[in-house]
């Protein structure tokens, strides 16, 4: 398939031909197995603190044995852990501890921080998706469902818009991608709405535009994403595990792609 190359100014210069991997089609399943294995690996290790629950004087205290000092024998209760809360004579006062089935006790099962969250993943496996990614960045019903409405995406520019100043470059984006889809290119940050402000999570941003480049060649701009071929993830490509993101590239990146991800690098 073939696509326009635009220069700085916003001008067609030629028609080039884009590689396969832009139009092998989308393999949901396998792009979504893909996207979860790798987001395993890039999460931080947690888990409960060593000894947590377990900081009383509770284990083993408490005996079933008849005529005994601190016996439970005859006052029909379990033999779970206990703590002493208060003593009258021989009397006391036991509250359960330690064990997960009691107040500030452990957790049964808790999350552990030593766990190997990475996941293996097959080679042929890992191209058919990056593939699903390449091609959800041209293909019109994969963005038409993400954006709801009909949207152009994947243009390739030459390397004269790396030089642009921030403003000539959004004018840039705004003449070829239009203007209507501004809102969706530009990350719009806002504050979350209920209880999630409370749990770590009190901003939120849309995914917004996606403008690759070679891994030698540099462009920094606020407001989007900008990452280098040699630095490409699924999440880039396809946030959330679904194909379908407003995507830009460099010439040089579409020629790296085809290196990188082609065929004979199965």
């Amino acid at each position: 398939m073939k696509t326009k190359l635009f220069d700085k100014a916003g001008n067609v210069k030629k028609d080039i031909e884009m590689p396969e991997n832009f139009s092998n089609g989308i393999r949901k399943d396998i792009l979504a197995k893909v996207f979860e294995a790798m987001k395993g690996s890039e999460m931080q290790p947690k888990g409960s603190k060593v000894g947590a629950g377990a900081g009383y004087s509770a284990s083993g205290i408490v005996r079933h044995r008849r005529h005994a000092w601190k016996s439970a024998y005859g006052k029909g209760i379990s033999r779970i852990p206990r703590k002493i809360m208060s003593r009258h004579g021989a009397s006391f006062n036991w509250v359960g501890a330690t064990v997960a089935s009691t107040r500030g006790g452990r957790r049964a099962h808790p999350p552990k921080s030593w766990e190997n969250l990475f996941r293996k993943i097959n080679k042929k496996e890992l191209k058919i998706a990056f593939d699903s990614g390449f091609a959800g960045t041209i293909d019109g019903k994969s963005l038409e469902k993400k954006y709801n409405k009909k949207i152009e995406s994947g243009f390739v520019f030459d390397a004269s818009v790396l030089d642009l100043k921030s403003k000539d470059f959004f004018a840039l984006i705004e003449k070829v991608f239009g203007k209507d889809l501004m809102e969706n290119i530009l990350k719009n940050k806002k504050q979350r709405a209920g209880k999630g402000k409370l749990r770590g999570r009190k901003y939120k941003s849309n995914a917004g535009l996606l403008f690759v480049v070679a891994s030698d060649e540099e462009m920094r701009r606020g407001g989007i994403d900008v990452v280098k071929v040699n630095e490409l993830k699924i999440k880039d490509l396809a946030p959330n595990g679904e194909a379908g993101r407003i995507t830009g590239y460099t010439e040089k990146a579409i020629d790296e792609i085809k290196l990188k991800f082609g065929e004979k690098n199965e």
